[in-house]
């Protein structure tokens, strides 16, 4: 089957995408994995700033922002209350977040530009790559699709050959293509999975997908609620974070009348508020979620403190709440550990994949040729690059790399025969 003429035309885009993707995917995998670990990494490598000794009743939030504008000379911008009662309070200044014992105030250290984990998160999103990179995920994922797809047909089993099998000698060819399409074969859905809810944080794609959801009256509720800062937009439910800002009257509601609004609305645990920027702005308060259906956001007028908005879970359209479903699960919060653990396997079988494929490679290429698999006759090309192509309408950005890759390969082509 192997010698199949459709087959040989889904190898090539296998190979070919694979030489595409390649060190991007292995550069995700493993930020992705380390990213699933956040909470547990944070406590070990800042531990003296976030873990405090709870006793006693915990102060008013406006004595914490004193202390941490007194501390920085700026502007508190939001506020974030953790869950747990043994870590300390985060307020962010420009782009600094200040560490707060919440029992006794002490100032307890500051971390400039998120920390190790923003690094981690920027190249896992190739934000690192400036405002190119958010482009470059998206080029990336529909790839990744292309390669679970085209991966899953090579290693569909057909003639006797079997899906699941790690045959020959441990070092050898066979054992090398076993493991890998073993491997690809069992991890493809988990993988499929997070490349599809991967996508809606881009701008292309999931700015076109929040479109139509909203165009569709599956999105948010109508009233229009935006953030005024990055900071607050971070922490926001996907589907909150466009729209017409909600206007309110001068400042006159302080942090503690704030915070207590919250917890009668039900906000009681993990909280980050934000801070009116401007007069006029509102005060915006968003759970710490875990779960999708633990979304919560609350719109306070800064002048009256009535509530402009409230919005939760359940005043989602169903669009909205299957990409927040999505998001939390891809981000292994959805059905606690368990749900970590299977978003971790995938990111280390994808880990392996982008192991095992150029070793698979470098063992059957010929001396001093890239080996590409032999070429296909042209009507099986031209149904596969249909096939793909058609893939590549879904996804924009990775259809027009795919026609990029069609040119290239003729190009080279025309340069071998002439």
């Amino acid at each position: 089957m192997e010698g199949g003429h459709f087959y040989r035309a889904m190898w090539r885009w296998h190979f070919y995408a694979g030489l595409i993707v390649l060190p991007v995917l292995a550069l995700m995998a493993v930020t992705g994995a380390l990213y699933l670990y956040k909470p547990e990494i944070e406590r070990i490598v800042y531990r003296d700033r976030i873990v405090v000794q709870p006793g006693g009743a915990l102060l008013a939030p406006s004595r914490l922002v004193a202390a941490v504008e007194k501390a920085s000379g700026g502007r508190v911008s939001q506020i974030q209350r953790p869950a747990a009662s043994d870590e300390s309070w985060r307020l962010t200044v420009g782009r600094t977040a200040w560490f707060v014992d919440p029992y006794d105030g002490r100032i307890l250290g500051s971390m400039a530009g998120g920390g190790v984990m923003k690094t981690i998160k920027d190249l896992h999103s190739l934000a690192i790559t400036g405002p190119i990179g958010n482009r470059l995920v998206e080029v990336v994922a529909g790839w990744a699709i292309l390669l679970c797809v085209t991966g899953l047909y090579l290693r569909w089993p057909r003639a006797g050959n079997r899906a699941l099998a790690l045959r020959g000698r441990p070092g050898g060819r066979l054992f090398w293509r076993d493991l890998h399409g073993t491997v690809g074969f069992l991890a493809a859905g988990v993988i499929l999975f997070l490349a599809v809810t991967g996508m809606p944080w881009t701008e292309v794609w999931g700015g076109g997908l929040r479109g139509v959801i909203t165009a569709q009256g599956l999105g948010r509720p109508s009233a229009a609620v935006v953030p005024w800062s990055a900071p607050v937009k971070e922490v926001l439910p996907w589907a909150l974070r466009e729209g017409g800002a909600v206007r309110g009257g001068a400042g006159g509601v302080d942090v503690d009348e704030i915070m207590r609004i919250a917890d009668r609305r039900g906000l009681t645990g993990g909280v980050t508020i934000g801070v009116p920027a401007s007069p006029g702005s509102p005060w915006l308060v968003s759970a710490l979620a875990v779960r999708a259906e633990d979304s919560h956001v609350l719109t306070i007028d800064a002048g009256s403190g009535a509530v402009a908005q409230d919005v939760d879970w359940r005043m989602f359209g169903g669009g909205a709440k299957a990409v927040e479903w999505g998001v939390a699960t891809h981000q292994g919060l959805e059905y606690g550990e368990p749900n970590r653990l299977l978003m971790l396997a995938g990111c280390l079988c994808l880990l392996l994949l982008c192991v095992t494929g150029p070793v698979l490679w470098w063992k059957r290429r010929p001396e001093g040729r890239l080996g590409e698999p032999p070429a296909a006759a042209q009507g099986a090309k031209r149904i596969v690059a249909g096939l793909m192509l058609g893939l590549g309408v879904l996804f924009p950005l990775t259809g027009l790399s795919m026609v990029a890759a069609l040119l290239g390969e003729w190009a080279a082509g025309r340069l071998r025969r002439a």
